[in-house]
């Protein structure tokens, strides 16, 4: 039997990843850009149905990744340095978020199956999922009225 030699995120910590290596563990899904609401009173974080207006959401791509931060200021860079800050932001199925906490990626990720649609195909990405964009509800204290509520 010939044993397939382990991938880079098997044997590799998130700090000891290239920036290529790291950058190729984002699924695409984009549930990371749909924006967040904060309950004052108990500092719960709620996502919601409403999307960063750099998101493409036909692609689940963010239009200007690199330069993203020069039209969102507030967008959260994600480095394996500040990851640890940043975890409740994520989405439980974030490849940043499992291999952090010890896990293995997805059978559905794309450096898995080598396809970067089997997120969308998984019903892991936020394509044909109803998100709008925050273009379209530019009051964010509306944006409480589109909380993802658990069913």
């Amino acid at each position: 039997m010939n044993e397939q030699e382990p991938e880079f995120w098997q044997v590799k910590s998130l700090t000891e990843m290239t920036s290529e290596e790291w950058e190729s563990l984002c699924d695409g899904c984009g549930r990371c850009c749909l924006n967040k609401v904060i309950d004052a009173d108990t500092d719960e974080i709620y996502t919601t149905t409403i999307a960063c207006r750099l998101l493409d959401l036909k692609t689940c791509r963010c239009r200007h990744y690199k330069h993203r931060r020069k039209y969102v200021t507030d967008c959260i860079k994600f480095t394996p340095k500040t990851l640890h800050e940043h975890l409740p932001w994520l989405p439980n199925s974030c490849a940043y978020r499992l291999l952090y906490h010890g896990y293995d990626l997805p059978q559905w990720h794309p450096l898995k199956t080598g396809r970067s649609d089997s997120v969308h195909e998984a019903g892991f990405s936020i394509k044909n999922k109803g998100i709008i964009s925050e273009d379209d509800v530019p009051d964010p204290s509306d944006w409480f009225d589109y909380i993802i509520r658990a069913k």
